[in-house]
């Protein structure tokens, strides 16, 4: 699919403009470097990290550093990085597939790996100067240094700006000393190199620089035990304290003052890559709970024939093809953005740095949706091993226990929650997405008498897609008359802020199932998609319930009177279907497919 044969939308604007199924990207799109790619990922995973379980519950810190220099050694540290850097210089679709499915092994790997690619590396790629990254982006690049990203501080946390680690200049202007503490630092016991932010006086914002980390020269840098975590326990976490730090002037990261801007940018790029290193655990939970079910007997049946546990394997499997449908998507949407920037004469790091912060609303709901999906999905798959999923002896407990970060970090998703909202209303402002036109024809709508006449839904999804448009509609309806009465006051109100959020997210997320699927009818017919079709529709009636759950609790929270009679009529027009989906019958010929691949099979 070219660039140029689709009509890209801009950041946000999925919530007013119909996307056709032909202008998203899905998995069954890869190119055949992808797939060769996605191959050498998983026999890395399965053969380096799989097998070695166990080590990785244990703490086996020296095994996480160990596989990173393989993952190095075999380029998968490199994919993002441009080849004048000494990496492949693939596309971000392949970036976000390589970190999808070499993170299902263990949590701690995949932190590892997330935090260096991601964190670790990318500060120095997006706004480093040209001396900066020949001098250090090569060897993040191959594995010879392991970087680490070094914000958050005992006072500092969602609040990233208000730390209080300085950075003073030295008398003959030529270094920086650098004073204070940083903690949860991911990578701290074997990195070389740590992005660093601190403020300069009393400066407003916080500013970046790159520290050069010798064990055997510590310059002032002391590290604290490993932390014993809940979950991700081989990787390596660690307080980090620098007393008098002295960092050459050159290292400062970008100008002074921009550490801020570098904390939220890295944040938007490493939210939809958490969000893809979530997908494959979903996957590889699924079929060990398919797997598990199909094997154990109670009452002389295969717990996999019980309509119980069907549903469980139906929902399970449904979100994660969900989640999946999502992240490529948006995926595409940002590989694109950035080749039509390339195009138009910006410099790599300018294109990618605009590419990704175009998108960054989609990130932040990937990055709730698909780590609430699976935390979920390990919760179910625990209760589908019953009491041995207990156990530390069946992979379940750990995969629950990897799962839980997810949503903490990259910004808690309650932060993300209310920055998608946030985002969007500013982007509206900036006159990037008109809300203010479709908002207003929705309150018009509301004053109007509903017509009566039975659509016609003989097409496939087309009632489906009716839906998703009245979802977006309550969306513009809630938000509407939200921002209308509380104007810039909006964002003290943080419980509707999180309600609209969560209607946002099932939008989106909703609307990529249906379009991948879509898509895929009409290359491969509607029998070859026949589950597929199933899994979209279920997930839209449960993001139908969640939209009206949230749109309810909204309304009565800021509407009264003659109002809120208005707006939760609306809401009641709009979640409802003409033919409900038989959900029964959806969940069970989802179940019964895995059931007989015994696997996620999609």
């Amino acid at each position: 699919m070219e660039t140029k044969d689709k009509d890209l939308l801009r950041g946000g604007q999925f919530l007013v403009k119909e996307t056709k199924c032909e202008d998203v990207f899905t998995p069954e799109d890869f190119s055949e470097e992808q797939k060769m790619m996605k191959d050498a990922v998983m026999e890395f995973n399965d053969r380096e990290i799989i097998p070695n379980k166990s080590r990785f519950e244990a703490k086996d810190y020296a095994l996480t550093e160990s596989c990173m220099k393989k993952a190095g050694d075999l380029g998968f540290l490199s994919v993002a990085v441009p080849e004048a850097y000494g990496g492949l210089g693939m596309g971000f679709v392949s970036t976000l597939l390589t970190c999808d499915y070499i993170s299902s092994g263990t949590g701690s790997f995949s932190t590892a790996f997330g935090a260096h690619t991601g964190i670790g590396t990318l500060p120095i790629i997006l706004y480093g100067t040209e001396e900066q990254k020949q001098k250090y982006i090569p060897k993040l690049a191959s594995g010879e240094w392991f970087g680490s990203y070094c914000l958050t501080e005992p006072g500092a946390g969602s609040d990233a700006n208000s730390g209080k680690t300085t950075a003073t200049l030295s008398e003959d202007g030529k270094s920086y000393k650098i004073n204070g503490q940083k903690m949860w630092i991911s990578n701290a016991g074997f990195c070389k190199l740590m992005i660093v932010f601190a403020r300069i006086e009393n400066d407003k914002n916080i500013t970046g620089f790159i520290v050069e980390f010798d064990k055997d020269k510590p310059n002032g840098i002391t590290l604290g035990e490993e932390e014993h975590k809940l979950g991700i326990r081989s990787s390596s976490t660690r307080q980090v304290f620098f007393t008098d730090t002295v960092v050459p002037v050159e290292n400062m990261l970008s100008e002074r003052g921009n550490g801020f801007k570098i904390a939220m940018n890295a944040l938007n790029v490493g939210r939809i890559k958490l969000a893809a290193a979530c997908l494959d655990s979903q996957r590889r939970i699924t079929t060990t709970a398919v797997q598990y079910a199909n094997e154990r007997k109670q009452f002389n049946t295969p717990i996999a024939d019980f309509g119980a546990i069907k549903a469980k394997l139906a929902e399970m499997t449904a979100s994660a093809y969900a989640g999946e449908s999502a992240c490529y998507r948006a995926a595409k949407d940002i590989e694109d953005r950035i080749a039509i920037r390339v195009a138009a004469g910006n410099s790599h790091q300018e294109a990618e740095l605009k590419g990704v912060e175009e998108y960054a609303i989609e990130c932040s709901i990937l990055k709730v949706a698909v780590s609430e999906d699976v935390q979920n999905c390990a919760d179910e798959g625990i209760q589908i091993f019953g009491g041995m999923g207990f156990s530390e002896d069946t992979p379940m407990e750990a995969a629950w226990r990897d799962a839980r970060i997810a949503r903490i970090y990259e910004g808690t998703n309650e932060i993300n929650r209310m920055l998608s909202v946030g985002m969007l209303v500013k982007k509206a402002m900036k006159g990037h997405v008109d809300l203010l036109g479709p908002a207003t024809a929705v309150a018009n709508e509301l004053m109007g008498i509903p017509s009566f006449e039975t659509p016609d839904y003989s097409e496939l999804f087309s009632e489906e897609k009716d839906m998703i448009a009245k979802l977006k509609k309550i969306f513009l309806m809630v938000a509407g008359a939200a921002v209308q009465k509380f104007g810039p006051d909006l964002d003290s109100h943080q419980q509707l802020l999180i309600a609209a959020s969560d209607i946002l997210i099932e939008i989106y997320m909703a609307e990529s199932t249906i379009l991948r699927t879509e898509k895929n009818v009409k290359r491969f017919g509607e029998e070859a998609q026949k589950v597929q079709i199933a899994m979209a529709k279920l997930y839209l009636y449960n993001a139908v319930s969640i939209v009206e759950k949230n749109g309810k609790e909204s309304i009565i929270s800021f509407a009264e009177g003659d109002e809120q009679r208005m707006l939760l009529m609306g809401l009641k027009r709009f979640v409802k279907y003409t033919n409900y989906p038989d959900i029964v019958d959806l969940r069970r010929d989802i179940a019964e497919k895995v059931k007989a691949e015994n696997k996620y099979c999609f």
